[in-house]
């Protein structure tokens, strides 16, 4: 099992409590991993992720494993203590200012 731990706006979006926990087939990256996601919480799809480029919407950034994984290709295999469900998947609101 991932675990994906999401933003307060996002959990109240998917009518999910405390982090979400799923299934991932074949290779553990973020594309594997939000495509998963969109398909358990459909509330979810375009929030995340542009609907046809599946671009990272800007202000959303990824982490795990106290990694920025933000800029890394969504192809990219995720560290193993996520593809273990040891560590969560982090998708989280940036902040912006000045």
């Amino acid at each position: 099992m991932i675990r994906v731990e999401l933003p307060a706006h996002l959990r109240t979006l998917a009518r999910l409590r405390g982090e979400a926990a799923l299934e991932v087939q074949g290779a553990v990256t973020q594309r594997s991993v939000l495509t998963a996601l969109e398909a358990r919480y459909p509330a979810l799809r375009g929030t995340i992720r542009d609907h046809i480029t599946q671009a990272r919407r800007p202000f959303v950034r990824f982490f795990a494993c106290g990694q920025d994984l933000s800029l890394d290709s969504p192809d990219a295999s995720l560290p193993e203590a996520v593809a273990s469900g040891a560590e969560p998947f982090l998708v989280v609101g940036a902040i912006a200012g000045g």
